[in-house]
């Protein structure tokens, strides 16, 4: 019953006087108060709502009216809503009992009794508050990283709830303002995972849901290292690459590509894979490259299989360079000489 205009309360007064017509015939009415004041009575939705009435005496007439029309006249039942019915505490009690409320039955109720001496209303008007409920959000997303993302978090309740959003991290970063639309541009990877959707308004307890984001990006190899490995012993070499999705690995020695056969193995398990020799021969030292491949990219790294005492990678260049200038140093003092 929300939203009702103000010419359907106009008509309270109207229906009012048709209603006394109706009733047993008494004393003659002596004034109306037509500018009666309104009481507001709030009420959660599902709950039982008591509209009080009370009169001055027995022989008082009484009835209850809604927008809709009569609802009680006396000890009679207009009203066909099995909902309703009176609640008598005493006996001059006259109030209106509206168990399991619910929207439509907000708005103007009107209590008129008719004394001996005159008539007078009390006008009620019933607010119905709703909890608030998420109605519709986002589904799972997957987008590349760079691309422009909105998620649509949607809530009914009264009063119109609040929404906020909030990026479930160890930070849990909480999006400033209060809107249905979460809007961000050029996702990282970092801004993947869950997003949580909360509606709140003072009727109940906030309505939370959530959505996650899986961000695409190409693989990028964050762990290798080269080892040292003796003839006849087992020795293992380890790459791996994050990526979403997952990526894909392959092992070349110099321009082969490696299988899991003659004494090796590759074992890949999520963003790891490593290379496993049985046993190690002379024919295995050298360098060997890890390869990590997803739909979005490709990166690779090399990695050395050297003898014992062996010096490699950028052992072996700072060697270089210590030679170099190990020569100029001798170079110059023979020129100074």
């Amino acid at each position: 019953m929300a939203g009702r205009s103000q010419a359907d309360r106009n008509q309270l007064p109207l229906m009012l006087l048709r209603l006394l017509c109706l009733l047993p015939t008494g004393l003659p009415v002596r004034s109306v108060d037509v500018n009666r004041s309104t009481d507001n009575i709030t009420v959660r939705q599902g709950d039982t709502a008591i509209l009080r009435c009370f009169v001055e005496d027995k022989s008082s007439k009484v009835a209850w009216l809604n927008r809709s029309g009569i609802i009680f006249a006396g000890q009679d039942k207009w009203s066909l809503d099995p909902r309703v019915e009176l609640d008598k505490r005493s006996v001059l009690e006259y109030s209106l009992r509206i168990q399991k409320v619910d929207v439509y039955d907000e708005g103007p109720y009107t209590c008129s009794v008719q004394t001996q001496h005159h008539t007078k209303t009390t006008q009620i008007y019933l607010i119905v508050q709703v909890p608030p409920k998420i109605s519709n959000i986002s589904s799972d997303i997957t987008v590349n990283e760079g691309s422009n993302v909105t998620l649509v978090c949607m809530a009914n309740g009264r009063p119109d709830p609040i929404i906020t959003w909030r990026h479930l991290t160890p930070t849990a970063r909480e999006f400033e303002g209060e809107e249905e639309f979460l809007d961000i541009q050029g996702i990282t990877r970092e801004q993947s995972g869950k997003y949580e959707c909360k509606a709140a308004n003072e009727v109940a307890s906030a309505d939370v849901k959530q959505v996650r984001i899986t961000v695409n990006y190409p693989p990028i190899i964050t762990e290798s290292k080269s080892i040292e490995a003796i003839t006849g012993k087992r020795a293992s070499l380890r790459c791996v690459a994050n990526a979403e999705p997952i990526p894909d690995f392959e092992w070349y020695k110099d321009d082969t590509r490696l299988n899991s056969a003659q004494g090796l193995e590759i074992k890949s398990i999520g963003n790891r894979s490593t290379l496993v020799v049985a046993n190690v021969t002379e024919e295995h030292y050298g360098n060997y490259t890890c390869v990590a491949t997803n739909k979005l990219g490709v990166t690779n790294t090399s990695l050395y299989l050297y003898r014992p005492g062996t010096v490699v990678g950028n052992e072996s260049s700072d060697m270089a360079v210590s030679i170099w200038l190990m020569a100029a140093s001798l170079f110059f003092l023979f020129c100074k000489c």
